[in-house]
């Protein structure tokens, strides 16, 4: 199964949603991330790198910006907000099956957006690493 995360630059929570499901290490799961409006080839945001760091995940990660070969590799595509959901349907109607919000397809309860680190303190940076953290967790058991 191939995954692809989706967020707006492609430098914070995507990535890290990236990085936090392929140390699951998970046989058959290839997983990518992509922006919206990423620019290609930019680094994770520094407070991003440093949340993965302590808590031992690995990752590489260069920005990558959301190109229709990349939504045709997805067979799902997780977005971080309702926005990013709708935008993604707009763009790629023919996609439509496969996209969902990522607490939308983990916790169909609480559909709320994934929070947005961009421009905030460690703490920030932490509390959204351990909600990606949870909802990798239930995405690993619905896999």
């Amino acid at each position: 199964m191939n995954i692809l995360f989706v967020c707006t630059g492609n430098t914070c929570r995507s990535p890290m949603a990236e990085a936090i499901l392929k140390a699951k290490k998970l046989d058959n799961v290839n997983v990518k991330s992509a922006g919206i409006y990423a620019m290609d080839g930019e680094n994770m945001s520094l407070n991003s790198q440093k949340v993965l760091m302590d808590n031992n995940i690995p990752f590489t990660h260069k920005s990558s910006s959301l190109q229709p070969s990349i939504v045709e590799w997805a067979d799902l595509i997780l977005t971080m907000t309702a926005a990013h959901k709708q935008a993604l349907i707009f763009a790629f109607p023919e996609a439509i099956s496969k996209i969902y919000m990522y607490k939308e397809f983990v916790t169909p309860d609480d559909i709320q957006d994934v929070m947005d680190p961009f421009g905030g303190n460690l703490g920030i940076y932490e509390r959204t690493y351990e909600e990606l953290s949870m909802l990798t967790e239930g995405l690993v058991k619905k896999l």
